[in-house]
């Protein structure tokens, strides 16, 4: 269909009205356009079913698509660039982790500063670890760990997913908080780890409870504790690192970002409808099948929780002086 002169002048009039709205008006007709989705993982793994299932959710609550872009690659730094770079109208959006936090100290040269270039949006999912060693392994408990540990230094074999990774920071932290030595083995990712830890090629390993705590169920594996600050509610029998390492803590979590600038008004009808998802039982019961939580909040909330986050990992690869792979 050709449209007239005066049409076209009378849309784009239209056009330039609409976005000379004020913020709050702005808001209320954003998203008018399908919205992208940065996730800095490959498709298939957890982080990526995360997004998903909670782009799906926007995508229905809000009318437009909101699309999952993959872009994987320099432990998230691929996806982080791309959306720093990205128009701040709340059209490119990106998948936070532990990884964004960790990053900050584990490279010496990044193209941005995360906690500047990345406005908050909205926590969505805390994962605790579990401490998991080969069942012929000779300790049953966490002190009894602590024990043996001290008694053959530099014997025990932790591996990991890889260096740098949540597992691998958690060991670390558990180290430096026991005065123990252990012998860091880092893998390609956290299956071939599981592989060697199942076969007893390596003793001990801090893995994801998806991804993990089916092995200990089935005898395996022996899983001695969780990662987190309190007992988890998924598995209420298996107690807290921290109730013998106190004040011990090491979670992942997940949420979503935006490019700093991004109005005020968008960032918090992301949020208003991410909670919402937090709070719907289907939602809930499926985070909970990727061993989860949910984690409500304000964007506010969810920028102090990074910020820690970024401090307490900072100190622990400057002490391990461990470097990006």
């Amino acid at each position: 269909m050709k449209l007239s002169r005066r049409h076209v002048l009378h849309l784009a009039a239209g056009a330039a009205a609409l976005r000379s709205l004020p913020g709050v008006a702005w808001a209320e007709a954003y998203p008018m356009r399908p919205v992208r989705w940065i996730v800095g993982v490959a498709p298939g793994g957890g982080t990526d079913i995360l997004a998903r299932l909670m782009s799906q959710w926007q995508s229905e609550r809000l009318g437009q698509p909101f699309v999952i872009e993959n872009r994987p690659g320099a432990g998230t730094n691929i996806a982080t660039q791309a959306v720093v770079k990205a128009a701040p109208d709340g059209y490119t959006l990106l998948m936070i982790g532990p990884s964004s936090a960790i990053n900050a100290t584990l490279y010496d040269k990044l193209n941005f500063n995360f906690i500047r270039d990345i406005a908050p949006v909205a926590s969505i999912m805390r994962t605790p670890t579990v401490m998991l060693v080969h069942p012929s392994f000779p300790a049953k408990t966490v002190p009894q760990f602590i024990a043996y540990a001290k008694a053959n230094p530099g014997k025990v074999s932790m591996a990991s997913a890889g260096t740098g990774t949540g597992g691998h920071l958690s060991g670390e932290l558990f180290k430096m908080m026991t005065g123990i030595d252990m012998v860091h083995v880092p893998y390609r990712g956290m299956a071939p780890a599981l592989t060697d830890l199942l076969a007893g090629q390596v003793q001990v390993f801090f893995g994801t409870t998806s991804g993990s705590i089916e092995y200990a169920r089935a005898g395996k594996l022996r899983a001695l504790a969780i990662s987190s600050a309190t007992r988890w509610e998924l598995l209420p029998d298996l107690p807290a690192v921290t109730e013998f390492v106190p004040g011990y803590e090491a979670s992942g979590w997940y949420g979503l970002g935006a490019p700093k600038n991004t109005p005020a008004e968008i960032i918090d009808k992301l949020n208003k409808e991410i909670n919402a998802g937090l709070a719907d039982p289907k939602i809930r019961a499926q985070l909970a099948y990727l061993g989860g939580a949910v984690l409500p909040g304000t964007p506010a909330e969810f920028g102090k929780l990074i910020a820690d986050e970024t401090e307490k990992w900072g100190k622990v690869i400057r002490a391990a002086n461990i470097k990006a792979g």
